[in-house]
């Protein structure tokens, strides 16, 4: 099993900066991909922006520019800096994980998720 941890969200004031952290522990995995996501009130969860293990990332259009993802391979942790925050970022945000497990039974890929964390950004 895979536990995701994450960590850094709160109330800012637009144009703001918040920086989320997101730790994965457990026995037996590997990290595949990682990613955040992210869901506002009366909306479908949207990718914000995935990362590989070899760090190649994406954004969607409404965050580039502003956002950066990055990780640490060596933690098995995913950051994401969100810059010249807006009101319309507003949204819990949950951090994704794509891991290779593996038991005596052999292995298989597989989704986890965080618990979510509330960004909100005021006028």
């Amino acid at each position: 099993q895979v536990q995701l941890v994450e960590s850094g969200g709160g109330l800012v004031q637009a144009g703001g900066s918040l920086r989320l952290s997101c730790a994965a522990s457990g026995s037996g995995f590997s990290i595949v991909a990682m990613g955040w996501y992210r869901q506002a009130p009366g909306k479908q969860r949207e990718l914000v922006a995935p990362i590989t293990r070899g760090g190649d990332t994406n954004y969607t259009d409404s965050v580039k520019g502003r956002f950066t993802i990055s990780r640490d391979n060596t933690k098995n942790t995913v950051y994401l800096q969100m810059n010249s925050l807006k009101p319309e970022d507003t949204a819990v945000y949950y951090c994704n994980a794509e891991a290779l497990v593996c038991s005596a039974y052999g292995c298989s890929t597989r989704a986890y998720w965080g618990q979510g964390t509330q960004v909100t950004v005021s006028t």
